[in-house]
């Protein structure tokens, strides 16, 4: 292996490509695909690290011409090959440069230094310490002897336990080591979140018919060689974690292991402890709260094949597995599963993917599938599975739906309509428990004048700042801060004011009208910390609280028994986002919602409040009737090319100068129609829906076409116009195939 082939690391178009280099006489025994190099670079031969994605004997310009590899980062972690080609797949799909997408695929890159445990063990027989011990009391070496009496009542003990119980010093170990007495052991120990939280406890498994026909049915497959997609289409409580675990039980069992993808981090702590139950300690997750030894230990303890299975959000996904069996995705309609960064790639596809590679099976389920995976599954290129009961006792709430307008007309101004105040009343008197779930953060949503309408916005990223505790105005984009203004910087109008309650406002509302009720707040702004999360479910699964006051975070995939009511006090609040899926997502998010309530012995109910209750994504929710949903919602997608009908390409611009942007925008959309793609669908340019962001302006152009093909071989052809031309490199372009969230 004379040469080797490397990605810098440097995220340019213009060296998005592999280099080549001479392999130096001291290396050619230790590069391996995956590791990080420095290598000479450009005019001034600068040291740049990179990726190696190749080695060969071959070169592929002269010998002379080529330059030699300098060496291996130290500390760096070497990449698996498998996790080299998803990343180069991830590239070529979704329009990114090769070094983004490697460092996408590799979430752990640099090793962070090990927790190391010593031990003192006695390395001379029982009779010979006796005697030894003797010695030692009569020449007074009273360090030596408190040392060997511990050791002599057990053959070893802690370093840490010598030091802090027994004060012996390790001027005192060095000695009796250097006697032959003893012997220091080093042994590594892993960073585990979890240590020490669960035990593992032994089950015996009862799966109940639809459970079992969906386990059977997949392992079938899985024992005939095939493997392919399928969905697991449940209600809410219907035990898709048991049929999960089942699957995965028996896939350890081949020696294989698995990956368990979550849609957000407030679910690990609960997931976890169920599949920590079931299989003990070679269960681990990764994710981005962990600190980075917890990550670095977690990705040894997957790469050395000390754990079995992985659980996290989308980048778990990239755990360096040798040999993975089956990738679950638990609701797998999150928008979470999508990237909103570069490589803008879908947790779905990129499973898919590679499941491909390694073959392995993917398992999606939901109470509430995409309906692009319905779709799949309709037309049979996913197999489809349906759990249409609840386990056990428990049975699907009663829901009501309440029209605030009615409300309002009977002089009703309060936050919460009357027939939840008195379900609120009710579960309190009860000792149950409840659940409201507010689609807002913060104290309240933006600020305005109600004389001249003027909002307060922040003069950076375009956005209305939000009403936060102690007076001031925060942007959640930049983090720009400003004091409430006394009146209006518009008309000067003090008539000026916040609108649209938020979960502070709503625990404070709570506790006004129940003084005695525990409250519990769970948002983006009490779960910042590590431990947060796991904290504030552990605190309200134990019943330390009576309301759980939060956002879409409390009614994603929790399971509490003992809730009874859910409140949802703006169902129709994300219908009014300029988005087409925001019927879909209303529909999902309060289909979620409705059953958290009655998990259960005890019958549940939600009460939905609504300005808009005749709209059939509130119904369907209400009725729990995803079929219903899912026929009315294609019809709207047929009507206006939408996917799954027609694919979807998001092509988005920016940068410091609008007017500039808006010029290279009208080319790029003047280039894009005279390919003269038959059926292709040009909308735009456009102003972004957030149409300046940390001082860069934003604008956006999307395509739409019935081929998947047809728009990916769109993408490559402008990815090629855009390297002929220096002017491009002045603004950002990043591609977004089929775009789940408005740019």
């Amino acid at each position: 292996m004379d040469y080797v082939n490397i990605i810098v690391d440097i995220s340019h178009e213009k060296v998005d490509r592999v280099f080549q280099y001479r392999v130096p006489e001291a290396l050619r025994d230790h590069l391996q695909v995956g590791m990080q190099v420095e290598a000479p670079f450009g005019r001034g031969n600068r040291l740049t690290k990179g990726y190696v994605v190749g080695l060969t004997d071959r070169p592929d310009y002269p010998p002379e011409k080529i330059k030699e590899l300098q060496g291996v980062v130290k500390g760096s972690v070497k990449a698996e090959s498998q996790l080299i080609a998803l990343a180069a797949w991830m590239r070529e799909r979704y329009g990114s440069t090769m070094n983004h997408a490697l460092k996408t695929v590799l979430p752990v890159k640099q090793k962070t230094r090990q927790k190391q445990s010593k031990k003192l063990v006695r390395r001379i027989t029982k009779e010979e310490a006796e005697k030894l011990l003797r010695e030692y009391r009569r020449k007074h070496y009273r360090a030596k002897a408190r040392l060997l009496e511990a050791l002599l009542e057990k053959d070893a003990i802690r370093s840490q336990e010598a030091a802090d119980t027994l004060k012996i010093s390790a001027a005192v170990i060095r000695g009796l080591e250097a006697e032959g007495v003893i012997r220091v052991e080093t042994e590594t120990l892993y960073r585990n979140p979890f240590a020490g939280h669960f035990e593992k406890k032994e089950q015996k498994v009862i799966l109940n018919t639809e459970q079992t026909r969906a386990v059977e049915g997949i392992w079938a497959d899985y024992e005939k060689g095939i493997r392919r997609t399928y969905l697991l289409h449940g209600v809410t409580g219907s035990g898709k974690t048991e049929v999960y675990m089942e699957l995965i039980a028996r896939v350890i069992q081949k020696g294989r292991q698995a990956v368990v993808l979550i849609p957000e981090i407030a679910l690990t702590f609960q997931t976890v402890r169920r599949f920590h139950e079931r299989f003990g300690d070679r269960v681990s997750v990764m994710h981005s709260r962990l600190s980075e030894g917890e990550r670095y230990d977690q990705f040894l303890r997957a790469k050395e094949g000390e754990i079995d299975v992985i659980i996290g959000p989308r980048s778990a996904l990239f755990a360096p597995f040798s040999s993975i069996g089956m990738i679950i995705i638990d609701e797998e309609h999150e928008s979470s599963y999508k990237s909103e960064t570069v490589p803008r790639y879908h947790a779905r596809e990129a499973a898919i993917f590679r499941a491909g590679m390694c073959g392995a099976s993917v398992l999606l389920g939901s109470a509430t599938p995409s309906v692009e995976s319905y779709h799949q599954a309709q037309n049979g290129t996913y197999g489809l599975y349906r759990l249409t009961g609840r386990i056990g006792e428990a049975l699907l709430p009663k829901v009501s739906i309440i029209d605030l307008r009615a409300e309002l007309k009977a002089g009703n101004r309060s936050i919460f309509s009357r027939k939840l105040r008195e379900a609120m009343e009710e579960r309190l008197r009860l000792s149950q428990q409840m659940m409201l779930f507010l689609n807002r953060r913060g104290l309240s949503g933006f600020v305005s004048c109600r004389s001249c309408g003027e909002a307060i916005r922040c003069p950076h990223c375009d956005v209305t700042l939000s009403l936060h505790v102690g007076g001031s105005l925060k942007c959640h984009y930049c983090g720009y801060e400003t004091p409430m203004p006394e009146a209006c910087p518009a008309c000067g109008s003090r008539y000026i004011s916040g609108f649209r309650a938020g979960t502070q406002q709503i625990e404070r509302e709570v506790k006004k009208l129940f003084p005695r009720a525990r409250v519990l707040r769970m948002d983006y702004d009490t779960t910042r910390t590590k431990e947060s999360y796991e904290q504030i479910l552990t605190s309200f699964g134990k019943g330390e609280a009576d309301v759980l006051v939060g956002t879409q975070m409390i009614v994603k995939g929790h399971d509490f028994s003992n809730v009874t009511l859910v409140g949802v006090l703006a169902a129709d609040l994300s219908l009014h986002a300029s988005d087409y899926r925001a019927s879909e997502r209303t529909f999902q998010l309060l289909t979620q919602a409705v059953g958290r309530a009655g998990r259960g012995s005890q019958a549940g109910e939600a009460v939905i409040q609504t300005y808009l209750p005749e709209h059939y994504s509130i119904r369907t929710a209400a009725a729990q009737d995803y079929e219903a949903f899912f026929q009315q919602e294609m019809l709207y997608r047929k009507l206006l090319s939408y996917p799954p009908i027609a694919f979807m390409l998001g092509i988005y611009l920016s940068g410091p100068q609008e007017e500039f942007l808006k010029t290279c925008s009208e080319q790029l959309g003047e280039l894009i129609q005279r390919f003269s793609v038959e059926g292709l669908i040009v909308i735009g340019p456009a102003a972004a829906a957030l149409s300046r962001k940390q001082d860069l302006y934003r604008r956006v152009i999307y395509l739409k076409h019935p081929e998947e093909s047809v728009l990916l071989n769109v993408k490559k052809a402008l990815e090629q116009e855009l390297e002929k031309s220096t002017v491009w490199q002045k603004i950002y372009i990043q591609f977004d195939y089929n775009p789940l969230n408005a740019y």
